[in-house]
């Protein structure tokens, strides 16, 4: 359904680029034989896939992952919060993964938003929480309030500020995007996750992270949201976390923005940089506890 999105960049540099990285995704996908494969949704953006991790009686929550990840590198985090909850884990598309391989172009959030407006009923037919990490959280605070959205779980979250922009995770990245190896991937990441939580060249999601250099066309944080997309999830409960060490979304950027647009306040993951969820998806889980119906 890709051809449907007349204005769009294929996230793709070569097809042998697009083959390698659902080759990947295939490999881990397989490590869950439980993860059930939802039937492929078509929407405007193009094919969406997403995935059910079965889970207890809690409330079921909806996962949009941030830029570069997807269901199969978040594996370990869904095995963690399905342990009493069903998870739908979604692949967006035009971002590496399972999904149609088209990114929208202009007001990228905005094109999300409104994709997952489309999305929604057609994967749950009671209400969720919406878990949103990074730019998965951007998604959802530019989709429009839903009845199918009991509440928001917002982890390091874009769409509330601007990201940070510090020189010594420029000096990575850009050596990264210019000749991806498993050793610079590995630096990337640990500037990204918080000083207790490192990783060398061997890790899994450096490897990852090496193929989507290698493979796949870069793509920047999303601006802050405009106060008109953001205010009417004011009455929606909203628990919103970031890392204490989080270089992109730290908690003093959050702070305002939650508190005035979402009537929320932000939790301080402490020891947890920008990609909270793999350093403490135990602690994720502990708070999406304080959005159960």
């Amino acid at each position: 359904m890709s051809e449907r999105v007349s204005r769009g960049t294929h996230i793709y540099r070569t097809p042998s680029g697009e083959e390698r990285i659902r080759a990947w995704c295939e490999e881990r996908l397989a490590t869950w034989p439980e993860l059930e494969r939802l039937p492929a949704v078509e929407t405007a953006l193009g094919t969406t896939r997403a995935f059910l991790a079965p889970g207890g009686e809690r409330t079921p929550v909806v996962m949009l992952p941030g830029t570069n990840f997807n269901t199969a590198t978040n594996v370990d985090i869904l095995r963690v919060l399905a342990a009493d909850r069903p998870v739908i884990s979604v692949d967006p598309p035009g971002q590496p993964g399972m999904s149609g391989p088209m990114r929208p172009r202009g007001d990228r959030t905005a094109v999300y938003g409104a994709w997952f407006g489309e999305l929604l009923p057609q994967l749950v037919a009671e209400p969720v929480i919406v878990l949103g990490h990074a730019l998965g959280a951007a998604m959802v605070l530019d989709s429009a309030p839903s009845p199918l959205v009991s509440g928001l779980m917002l982890v390091d979250p874009a769409g509330l500020s601007a990201a940070g922009a510090g020189g010594e995770l420029m000096r990575a990245v850009l050596p990264w995007m210019i000749g991806p190896r498993d050793s610079k991937s590995a630096r990337v990441l640990n500037l990204l996750h918080g000083e207790d939580h490192r990783i060398d060249a061997s890790d899994p999601m450096a490897r990852w992270w090496t193929l989507v250099g290698t493979h796949c066309r870069y793509v920047l944080s999303p601006p802050p949201l405009e106060m008109e997309s953001l205010r009417p999830w004011h009455d929606t409960p909203t628990v919103l976390a970031t890392g204490s060490e989080d270089v992109l979304y730290s908690p003093s950027r959050l702070y305002g923005p939650a508190l005035r647009l979402l009537n929320a306040e932000v939790v301080e993951l402490e020891g947890a940089g920008h990609l909270s969820p793999y350093e403490q998806p135990e602690r994720i889980a502990e708070l999406l506890g304080r959005l159960d119906r």
